[in-house]
């Protein structure tokens, strides 16, 4: 690999215990495959499906360098007084600021600037901020200049993804979605340099409706009544990418999925 080259590796939502397993199973192998020198994980959903403890996060410490989130940010309540334990962790940036947590944080890494930020996206979602001028007034602030910027937007619609992937585009180094559980098909780099992929998918159990028991996820829909969702446990898989970095121009050079299983 080039020397001006620094090779992102993102992991997709890690799903509940099954997620957590197969990040366990295959982190490895997927390192000495891909030979990533910064890794994300998106561990929004990695408590049980819903939100991130101190005990999962420090589970998962080990195989990451920063841990991005969304809008289960908070369904664990202790996380409101933990998070501050949570050093590597990641929440929304378009949230009322006196909520606790950071929504970017600057990481250094082989002495290049990274910059990893978390957004929350509108439609079909809680209200929120603006995401769209929340990540403008991010790349703005000379606090967080950095010449590789990563932006994962947790966000439904791909329309409202791929409008923030050409709002940022030359301006960060790649904007990657989440949230849907997921992935799609449509890696590329954008004209001025940005890489974009509308969802990374998830990490967890195929088993079921985006890595949750079909069973109880079919009632809700059957019958419209309110039903807990348990994670599936079976057909367990890694998805997620890897972006190579120009350290030079904070553009990406190349963006591939990774979709591998994740069974013993």
């Amino acid at each position: 690999m080039q020397t001006n080259i620094l090779r992102v590796l993102f992991i997709g939502d890690i799903v509940g215990k099954p997620g957590r397993d197969a990040l366990k199973n295959k982190i490895d192998a997927i390192k000495d495959e891909f030979k990533p020198d910064f890794t994300i994980i998106n561990a929004e959903n990695a408590a049980g499906g819903f939100g991130i403890n101190k005990k999962v996060y420090d589970e998962l410490d080990p195989f990451g360098d920063a841990f991005t989130m969304g809008n289960h940010t908070w369904d664990k309540k202790e996380i409101f007084e933990k998070i501050e334990s949570m050093p590597k962790l990641i929440r929304p940036l378009n949230i009322p600021n006196s909520l606790p947590g950071v929504g970017y944080i600057k990481f250094n890494i082989k002495n290049i600037d990274i910059l990893v930020a978390n957004l929350l996206g509108r439609i079909f979602m809680n209200p929120v901020d603006n995401p769209f001028e929340a990540v403008n007034n991010l790349i703005d602030k000379k606090e967080a200049a950095s010449v590789i910027k990563i932006i994962d937007f947790h966000a439904e619609a791909t329309s409202e993804k791929e409008a923030m992937g050409w709002y940022c585009d030359g301006r960060v180094t790649a904007v990657l979605g989440t949230h849907t559980h997921v992935q799609t098909a449509d890696e590329r780099i954008l004209t001025n340099g940005t890489a974009y992929i509308s969802d990374v998918g998830m990490s967890g159990s195929n088993d079921g409706v985006l890595g949750f028991n079909a069973d109880e996820a079919l009632d809700r829909f059957l019958y419209y009544i309110p039903k807990r969702l348990n994670v599936c446990k079976k057909d367990k898989r890694i998805n997620g990418c890897i972006i190579d970095c120009d350290t030079i121009s904070g553009k990406a050079l190349n963006i591939e999925r990774v979709n591998v299983s994740a069974e013993n």
